[in-house]
């Protein structure tokens, strides 16, 4: 059955990686903040990333029914993090504005992905399979968490501009 379904799963990927990088590419563009422009590109140049390894284990399962053996680099994006969730970019995105709502469908994206690439590596018994998908799906949780993070901030603002706070 794991290799019935093996190419539906990486097409499903790249599938989703593409959007991805398409959405990411486009809120780049939109935004008129230089700072909101550089977390938009730099998420659309990792999915580019993501694409171009699937694309290599698709190229592998297609023409050998099995992972090519990799390792993958570290999945860290601390120092994105940093880079990013600075007062510069809390400052130019209003939590009722188009950025925002762009965060908002990416958090819902980058969950959608988690869910595929986690599913994936827990009913794949592939040693290499389940290395690529625990791979994205650690990725994607860095990702997840550094929109979750932009996302509480301009909660946060918008609960500190409306006075409004639970003490």
């Amino acid at each position: 059955m794991e290799k019935d379904t093996t190419l539906e799963i990486l097409k499903q990927a790249i599938l989703l990686e593409r959007r991805g990088k398409a959405f990411y590419k486009k809120i780049a563009e939109q935004t008129e903040h230089q700072a909101v422009r550089d977390v938009f590109e730099h998420m659309a140049n990792e999915e580019q990333k993501h694409i171009q390894t699937l694309s290599e284990q698709f190229k592998a399962y297609h023409q050998d029914k099995k992972f090519a053996p990799k390792t993958y680099p570290d999945t860290e994006t601390s120092h994105v993090a940093s880079e990013v969730l600075n007062q510069k970019i809390k400052d130019k995105i209003s939590a009722a504005g188009f950025e925002a709502a762009a965060i908002s469908a990416a958090i819902s994206m980058e969950e959608q992905a988690i869910k595929l690439y986690s599913e994936s590596a827990r009913t794949l018994e592939d040693p290499d399979a389940k290395a690529l998908y625990e791979w994205l799906a650690q990725w994607e949780r860095g990702h997840l968490q550094l929109l979750f993070d932009i996302d509480q901030s301009l909660r946060e603002n918008i609960w500190f501009d409306a006075r409004f706070w639970p003490f």
